[in-house]
């Protein structure tokens, strides 16, 4: 009987230890301290991504996106300066401008005198055009200040059709753009 004292004892604990292991996995709505979303679409105007995007209270910024029918392989995506994606033209997306780079920094994630704020890892699309990029960035921010995604001509998140090599100049030799989204809050 007394054993059976002890473990009723632990139960309330146990169940309080799961709850807040639980808890440390994702972060709570209320470490948010700005979101931000967008849809991303092809040039023929197919959405094939959505992403969410959120600053911490350590001013850290997530990115989760979630592709689906895009062309298998590996794929450069940056934020771009501007916050337009038009699909016309023989060279789509140009109206989203450069790579996001408030700081004047050079291109590559492997470049000694970068990163672009706006430069990202690479994410794999597999066989049935599905992919998934998660990644953070001290990079930019969602509220205000130099680095804002939220600048007077807003922000976009551009793919790229080839892998950015993080460190050529300009863009990392990642090919056209396949896709684009303006971020929103």
């Amino acid at each position: 009987m007394r054993n059976r004292t002890q473990i009723l004892k632990l139960i309330p604990l146990a169940v309080t230890a799961l709850a807040l292991a639980g808890c440390a996995r994702a972060p709570a709505p209320l470490n948010r301290i700005a979101v931000a979303y967008t849809a991303i679409s092809n040039a023929e105007g197919v959405e094939v991504a959505a992403a969410e995007l959120w600053q911490g209270i350590d001013n850290v910024v997530h990115v989760d996106i979630q592709f689906h029918s895009l062309p298998i392989g590996s794929h450069g995506i940056h934020f771009h300066a501007v916050g337009r994606c038009e699909a016309a033209g023989t060279a789509p997306f140009t109206s989203a401008g450069a790579h996001f780079n408030p700081l004047g920094r050079q291109h590559g994630l492997d470049n000694s005198a970068g990163p672009h704020a706006g430069d990202s890892p690479n994410f794999t699309v597999d066989v049935g055009g599905r992919g998934r990029a998660t990644f953070t960035t001290d990079r930019v921010t969602l509220t205000d200040g130099s680095t804002s995604l939220f600048d007077s001509d807003g922000s976009s998140i551009v793919v790229h059709a080839a892998a950015d090599d993080q460190i050529s100049q300009p863009a990392g030799n990642s090919g056209g753009r396949i896709a684009c989204g303006v971020i929103r809050h």
